[in-house]
């Protein structure tokens, strides 16, 4: 080698060693930085837990399932005092710039939900408007006990004793703090509570099942059971009559709220003209696959004219005629099983992504006392407890509803929309992609779940299972999953319009049953649910369009190497992060080997 090759080559292996030296340096200090983001969001959940043992319960950590809150105005301002000492101290604590790329995105996750705590505590009244809130500590703290947790069921019933003494003051303090609810929230709640009775009257004892302790069990549900009913008058008579409260947000608290809720980096216009022009498009595809049913349904019968009105006449009676198509309320459990497995086999054989193993989901007839709004829900397992059991509950129609409206509810969750509402909750929906986020090692990420990213995965994995081939193209269940996907196109719409409008419910009915060919008994209890919640019902298609274009990016941006199986995994892999990070994220997870 010629002197100037070596001295060339001496100078090229000092620059890498430098090199590695300063990486190796940096590394170090983001790990320092990192550790030390982890440790303070550790010491802040800790101090959280203790005055919030339901909360803990939920979350996984079982530590304080003996206690309850105390939900008294002093205890809950100072709640809001540790939010804004812990908001001061983050920035002192924890060195932004030293963190790696991942601890800055836990930090800018963790701080934002410390200033949209507080924005929401300062802008909604919950403990003062919906007695809603109370029925989350008097039911679902006993409830999640003996659902998901790993505990031995001994320890779970004392615990559950200990709790269950302390449910006569969360009712004190309802009754002394309810001040002027909305008149469709408290009537909500007057449905739940009725439910919450039966819970401690029986459904508690089936839930437990044998055990020496049922005699002490039974004696502490009683009297619960006895001061539920007094509840319940309070509330059908007493807080009915001063039910004046307002259930609008208005132009300017709602867009703030779906600011901060949301994450996503869109505005509340934006989402409403995006889902205005979605759900044009929408119809126009319900549109080309009812015309190819027709001749199905109706063989005698012309189809109708190719116009507005004709297009419309078309639409709805297909999806009428195969709404029909549907089990008896004795069989939703039961097909909803099946459906399961089919899926679930689908998506090994097409490598859609890796299944959880162990599957740990449960499909369950839903608690009578968790009934009123919807077929179906996930509950996954606590995000801290992730060996927990998944639930995927599904709810035949209540006991006390009419033939006719049991009849209007089965041929909403028909045989068809039933797998699509299956591949939103379970498989590849919420209990994969939450099974996923509560793998991430980071706390802060498991903690807290971005909405948009958890129901928009959802809302899309629906479109991406049929184009995959799930169904061989089966036109009625497309049609059932563009009707559902327009539902949530709709609730956008819905969300903005009635927080933001004098809109009322005539309209919204007409609007929901016309416009979006929902059932009337399903438009209505979507009515009640906008009225009950703000900006929630916008995650769906803010989430799903999230998805959507990241998938149109990077599918193009790879082209022949884009692998649908990686990069599924790629994108929940991360945790239910705010969907304003993926891109990044994904990128850079799809340069390393699956």
């Amino acid at each position: 080698m010629k002197p100037h090759s070596q001295t060339r080559s001496r100078r090229l292996i000092r620059t890498a060693a430098f090199l590695t030296s300063v990486f190796l340096t940096l590394s170090a200090a983001a790990q320092s930085a990192d550790a030390r983001l982890e440790g303070f969001f550790k010491s802040y959940l800790d101090r959280y837990f203790r005055a919030q043992p339901a909360a803990a319960t939920q979350l996984g950590d079982h530590r304080f399932d003996d206690q309850l809150e105390n939900l008294s105005k002093a205890s809950r301002d100072g709640w809001l005092a540790e939010t804004r000492a812990t908001l001061r101290a983050l920035p002192r604590e924890v060195d932004y710039a030293k963190l790696s790329r991942d601890g800055q995105i836990d930090f800018e996750i963790f701080r934002h939900d410390l200033e949209t705590t507080l924005w929401l505590a300062e802008n909604t009244k919950p403990f003062e408007d919906d007695p809603r809130v109370y029925g989350g500590y008097i039911n679902d703290s006993i409830y999640a006990l003996f659902s998901q947790s790993t505990l031995p069921k001994e320890t779970n019933i004392r615990n559950a004793l200990s709790r269950m003494a302390r449910i006569p003051a969360v009712i004190r303090t309802a009754r002394a703090t309810l001040r002027h609810p909305p008149k469709p929230i408290l009537e909500t709640a007057i449905r739940q509570n009725r439910g919450a009775i039966a819970f401690y009257d029986k459904e508690l004892f089936g839930l437990v099942g044998d055990t020496p302790q049922l005699t002490a069990l039974k004696a502490a549900a009683a009297p619960i059971a006895e001061q539920l009913r007094e509840y319940q008058k309070f509330l059908e008579v007493e807080l009915m009559s001063r039910a004046t409260g307002d259930w609008r947000l208005g132009r300017a608290r709602f867009a703030k709220k779906l600011e901060l809720v949301l994450d996503a980096g869109v505005t509340a216009n934006q989402v409403l003209a995006d889902a205005e022009e979605e759900f044009t498009r929408v119809n126009r595809e319900l549109y080309v696959v009812s015309r190819q049913l027709w001749s199905r349904y109706f063989p005698k019968t012309a189809l109708p004219p190719d116009d507005v009105d004709g297009r419309h006449t078309t639409v709805a009676k297909v999806i009428a005629a195969v709404s029909e198509e549907h089990g008896a309320p004795s069989e939703l459990v039961t097909d909803a099983r099946a459906t399961v497995d089919r899926i679930k086999t689908f998506i090994r054989e097409r490598d859609i992504l890796r299944l959880p193993e162990p599957d740990r989901c449960q499909v369950i007839e839903m608690p009578e006392f968790k009934r009123g709004n919807s077929l179906a829900y996930m509950e996954s397992a606590p995000p801290l407890e992730p060996a927990a059991v998944s639930i995927y509950a599904v709810s035949p129609p209540p006991a006390d509803w009419s033939p006719e409206r049991v009849r209007s509810f089965l041929e909403e969750y028909n045989r068809h929309l039933l797998q699509v509402l299956t591949i939103h909750e379970a498989y590849p929906g919420h209990y994969v992609q939450l099974e996923y986020a509560n793998r991430t090692k980071s706390m802060i990420r498991r903690v807290f779940q971005s909405g948009p990213f958890v129901e928009g995965w959802a809302v899309y994995t629906e479109q991406m299972m049929l184009d995959e081939g799930y169904g061989a193209g089966d036109l009625r269940l497309r049609l059932m999953q563009l009707k559902f996907y327009l539902r949530a196109v709709a609730n956008a719409i819905l969300d903005h319009r009635m927080h933001c409008t004098q809109i009322g419910d005539d309209e919204v009915l007409t609007f929901l049953t016309q416009g979006a060919f929902q059932s009337e008994g399903e438009a209505r209890l979507k009515i009640i649910r906008a009225k009950q919640s703000s900006t929630q019902l916008s995650t769906y298609f803010v989430g799903r369009m999230a998805h959507y274009r990241l998938r149109q990016q990077i599918e193009r941006a790879f082209g022949d190497r884009f692998n649908l199986g990686s990069y599924h995994e790629a994108v929940i892999s991360h945790g239910s992060i705010p969907t304003k990070y993926l891109p990044e994220l994904v990128r850079a997870r799809l340069q390393s080997p699956r």
